[in-house]
């Protein structure tokens, strides 16, 4: 039995033990996408997350995906292989200046993008992801104005495709940004059978070359569904593991970057390994914690993120005021 083998038995044994439901996004490795139960893009890990039954989930993602089921159940032991997992997104909208911004515009109402910490979404309206933002955008009140934190470039394509006015923050994610719109255009001349499908946290000269925009779940399902059989592909690199599966004949082609590293790879995403996912089980831990009150107030975005998910009325604040958690 080799090394990997060796810690894939130890995983099944101790995931039996404890009960356990282990989810990966995407973007992981793919050792680890073929041992966890379910895979899948933000909102279906939030979804899964909540409805399972299993007393401990393991999220091998970021940090932030952890905390929205820890948010969402509390009840449950949510494990992260590693803390340090974190996002750019996260790091670029501390909660100071973000509830500075919210007071400076107490009637708008604020869509915050899932790629946020606790704190945040406790200070928003409601949450999207990028599967679900147009559905999110469409239940707001034409009557409101609308703050859309953190992804500018998210923002933007909201604004553009809905044609509603909303104030941006400018936060980026730095895999996204780095893809080239120059160097995107001569591959297009190389390859003028490849469709170019991207992730919408792209900027916007590689959205204009793209021929299909959407979230990890909807790019991979474009690859599965689309007669087209060469796609040149703008997100992050470990969700061609999942396109090849559902499509074996395809071609793709990674988007090109400016740079000479691999930076379509998110760096936090690579963190997970199998030994320190074996570790969280054997230890429970490192473990998502968070303040009660602060949880109960991300609670609310997020559970209006889901209601709206599936079809259901809200209610919305008619103006912003500082929670008490936060004086």
């Amino acid at each position: 039995m080799t090394k990997k083998e060796e810690l894939i038995r130890e995983i099944s044994e101790l995931k039996k033990k404890h009960n356990a439901l282990l989810l990966s996004h995407f973007y992981e490795d793919d050792d680890i996408q073929d041992i966890a139960d379910e895979i899948g893009d933000s909102l279906f890990l939030a979804q899964r997350g909540q409805q399972a039954e299993n007393p401990v989930v393991l999220l091998a993602g970021v940090t932030f995906m952890g905390e929205s089921v820890k948010i969402l159940s509390p009840e449950k032991t949510v494990l992260v292989p590693d803390m340090a997992a974190g996002c750019s997104l996260v790091e670029q909208s501390p909660k100071g200046p973000f509830l500075k911004w919210r007071l400076e515009n107490p009637e708008a109402l604020c869509i915050t993008y899932v790629n946020s910490s606790a704190e945040v979404k406790a200070l928003s309206d409601v949450i999207c992801t990028s599967s679900n933002a147009e559905k999110i955008l469409a239940a707001i009140p034409k009557d409101r104005e609308i703050l859309f934190a953190p992804d500018y470039n998210l923002g933007k394509w909201l604004r553009k495709n809905s044609g509603r006015d909303m104030k941006l923050w400018k936060g980026a994610c730095e895999v996204h940004i780095q893809f080239s719109a120059e160097k995107l255009m001569a591959l297009k001349m190389e390859h003028p059978d490849a469709m170019v499908i991207s992730h919408p946290e792209c900027e916007d000269p590689v959205l204009d070359l793209s021929d299909v925009i959407g979230s990890t779940s909807k790019l991979l399902k474009t690859v599965k569904d689309n007669p087209n059989q060469k796609f040149i592909v703008g997100t992050e690199i470990g969700i061609f593991y999942q396109m090849k599966k559902q499509n074996p004949t395809a071609t793709l082609i990674q988007a090109p970057t400016d740079e000479p590293c691999a930076c379509n790879e998110c760096p936090y995403m690579k963190l997970n390994t199998l030994e320190k996912i074996k570790m969280a089980f054997k230890t429970l831990s490192p473990k998502i914690e968070l303040n009660e009150d602060l949880r109960k107030l991300a609670a609310l975005p997020l559970q209006r993120m889901m209601d709206i998910t599936d079809g259901l009325e809200v209610s919305w604040p008619s103006k912003f005021e500082t929670p008490a958690y936060f004086k």
